[in-house]
């Protein structure tokens, strides 16, 4: 899997392939569909199969006010959609300049010159070029006369549902703490990164071990205690999430802190990615330590529960 951050140093082995440009923020299962028919062209054309992203996505250079905060990191977007068969990720700068293209422009100068892709595959609603002018209609014109392969895959529906799998839904379910719901839509768990800071130091002093995340750049869940796990090298931990205040103590800030079950050693200073599995309970103030300690020690045992149960289905 190959990540790029320009079209000047592209390798012959990534052009004339199956192309598909779109943000895939999140990289959901309407997302792996798409990758599906990226792959399947790739393979016919017998070329390479990849994705064209923007970094920042436009909306942050247009409205930034209106930006929504990110569901991943770049290098977190390329493993995701290596694992579902992409072969390179372009993550293209966003200028001033590349928004002012037209529709015509950009595809001639990007697609065709700089890509020469064989195959393009896009969902119903994709538009590009300045003003987001050019759409599907224009884009299936602008492969006929370059003599290029057009998929356009339909939008993805969960059995039993209407409403279609989308990254601004998935936002709306993590802000609001449904992270189990959202990450059965997203093809990995949800997850965030941060740095690990020094903390008051109170976990340690109850006998759970926290670890202080901070500088987090993507969405943070709502706030609440959650089940999860973290990743140290080749080692998966469970993990119990608290995000909010800590009232029993008379705090207010937000924080974020994990307790990785099990895990011996020191993180400070260090960078950590979490993923969520579940909402175990809301924040709550305790009458005093002993109910709080009590109350860690179930959260703990229903964290390793919920764990293992992933652990087994992911491992069949």
């Amino acid at each position: 899997m190959q990540l790029y951050r320009d079209l000047d140093s592209l390798s012959t082995e990534i052009r004339s392939g199956a192309l598909t440009i779109g943000n895939f923020d999140g990289v959901h299962l309407g997302h792996a569909k798409i990758a599906q028919q990226v792959r399947k062209r790739a393979d016919e054309v017998h070329g390479p199969a990849v994705v064209f992203t923007f970094d920042p996505h436009p909306v942050r250079l247009l409205r930034p006010e209106l930006a929504p905060p990110p569901l991943t990191w770049t290098r977190r977007k390329v493993e995701l959609l290596g694992q579902l068969g992409i072969d390179a990720v372009i993550a293209y700068p966003t200028t001033p300049e590349l928004l002012q293209l037209t529709p015509d422009e950009f595809f001639q100068q990007i697609i065709v010159q700089k890509m020469a892709a064989k195959a393009m595959v896009e969902g119903p609603n994709f538009n590009f070029g300045k003003d987001r002018a050019g759409n599907v209609k224009t884009l299936e014109t602008l492969c006929q006369k370059n003599g290029m392969l057009l998929d356009i895959v339909e939008p993805l529906t969960r059995p039993g549902e209407t409403e279609y799998v989308s990254s601004s839904r998935i936002r709306k379910l993590i802000a609001q703490g449904n992270v189990q719901l959202a990450s059965e839509m997203l093809t990995q768990p949800y997850r965030i990164r941060g740095m690990v800071t020094h903390g008051a130091g109170r976990g340690a002093q109850l006998g759970f071990a926290t670890a202080n995340l901070e500088a987090i750049d993507t969405l943070v869940p709502e706030i609440g205690v959650y089940a999860g796990m973290s990743y140290r090298g080749e080692n998966v931990f469970a993990a119990a999430i608290n995000i909010g205040p800590n009232p029993t103590f008379g705090e207010k800030a937000r924080k974020i802190e994990v307790h990785l079950i099990d895990f011996q050693g020191s993180l400070y200073g260090e960078p950590l990615e979490v993923s969520f599995l579940a909402r175990l309970r809301e924040v709550t103030t305790f009458p005093d330590v002993e109910a709080l300690k009590q109350q860690l020690d179930k959260d703990i045992q229903t964290t390793n529960q919920i764990f293992q149960s992933y652990q087994s289905k992911t491992s069949r």
